[in-house]
């Protein structure tokens, strides 16, 4: 089996570029004692893959340069050499960015049918699993919590909108464009929506929709919607620090939030949290999950791009501001 794959040629310097990339094809070797092969279906696209392009630490190692990239990915098992697998089972694994792979058999997990395959890369997912741990037990949302989400439309953002919704509490998202904005009303059912690109003041709008304050705050972005959370939110109110996109292709530091003083005079707590931390979590998250998506609570929110071609197209999607919800890439 032949498998195309992308790799990371270069740090990218700011905003990724093409030529920071290549495609390769490589032959897979036949499995091994106690390996699988597996053909991908689906690969998701995170933000988290911009900080491993670059060399800072972090908690996962950068990607090395010239060898192909890593990520969520849901594939078919095709042959094995390992008794825990048997062609035709679904499994999920960090091996994409190629279409198929020969790996040892720990390095994939079995996944159930009872979910479309691409469902364990975004709401049934580390995607899912990041809103879920962020939004109940960082920020331990309470009975009567005003919630805002910033990047709402965007797949962890989606997903948080909707749990906090399905609980009973009101929820304001933040997203970027008239057609996001939609999206969250009329789809997702918020109780309000910014669209902070036509938003001279972040600030005014989230008070104009918040006038109550907010409770708990869901931080996708930092910055600007990071200072307008601090500046609204209530006294006692819990942030969830899931990621910063706002700075991740930045050069520069950002100047927001100016008023980190808020988090001492109103006794805030900002609890910054990985998701990989709260493995231990995953069976009651999959339960709830399953449990919400047969009673039609949770609406997949996902953009598709077709062929490994398309890859670097999904990922600049998760920072121009194209993609609505998870951005996947449909491999097979």
């Amino acid at each position: 089996m032949r498998s195309r794959e992308v790799r990371l040629e270069r740090r990218p310097n700011g905003s990724p570029v093409r030529d920071d990339f290549s495609f390769g094809e490589v032959d897979l070797p036949d499995p091994g004692p106690g390996e699988v092969q597996v053909r991908n279906l689906w690969m998701a696209m995170d933000p988290a893959m911009r900080g491993r392009m670059s060399e800072a630490r972090s908690y996962v190692p950068p990607f090395e340069l010239g060898k192909a990239m890593e990520g969520p990915a849901v594939g078919e098992v095709v042959a094995s050499n390992d008794p825990n697998f048997v062609p035709g089972d679904l499994v999920w694994s960090r091996l994409g960015w190629r279409e198929g792979f020969t790996a040892p058999a720990n390095k994939v997990e079995k996944r159930s049918r009872d979910l479309p395959p691409q469902a364990y890369l975004g709401f049934a997912g580390m995607t899912g699993l990041t809103a879920y741990v962020g939004l109940l037990h960082s920020a331990a949302l309470k009975p009567g919590d005003t919630v805002f989400v910033s990047a709402a439309s965007g797949g962890v953002g989606s997903v948080v909108c909707q749990i906090a919704k399905l609980k009973g509490h009101k929820v304001i998202g933040a997203a970027g464009g008239e057609r996001k904005k939609r999206y969250l009303l009329d789809v997702l059912k918020l109780d309000g929506a910014i669209d902070y690109k036509a938003e001279p003041s972040l600030t005014k709008a989230l008070a104009r929709e918040a006038p109550e304050g907010i409770d708990v705050y869901f931080d996708n972005v930092g910055g600007e919607h990071l200072q307008a959370a601090l500046a609204i939110a209530n006294k006692y109110a819990r942030f969830a620090l899931c990621g910063m996109i706002s700075q991740y292709n930045s050069t520069e530091p950002s100047a927001a939030p100016r008023n980190l003083t808020a988090a001492v005079t109103k006794e805030l707590t900002l609890q910054g949290f990985i998701a990989l931390n709260h493995l231990d979590k995953m069976d009651a998250f999959l339960a709830d999950v399953r449990a919400w998506h047969a009673a039609g609570l949770l609406t997949p929110a996902e953009t598709v791009y077709e062929g490994l071609d398309r890859s670097l197209e999904a990922f600049d999607g998760l920072f121009d501001g194209s993609g609505l919800g998870k951005m996947l890439v449909k491999i097979a």
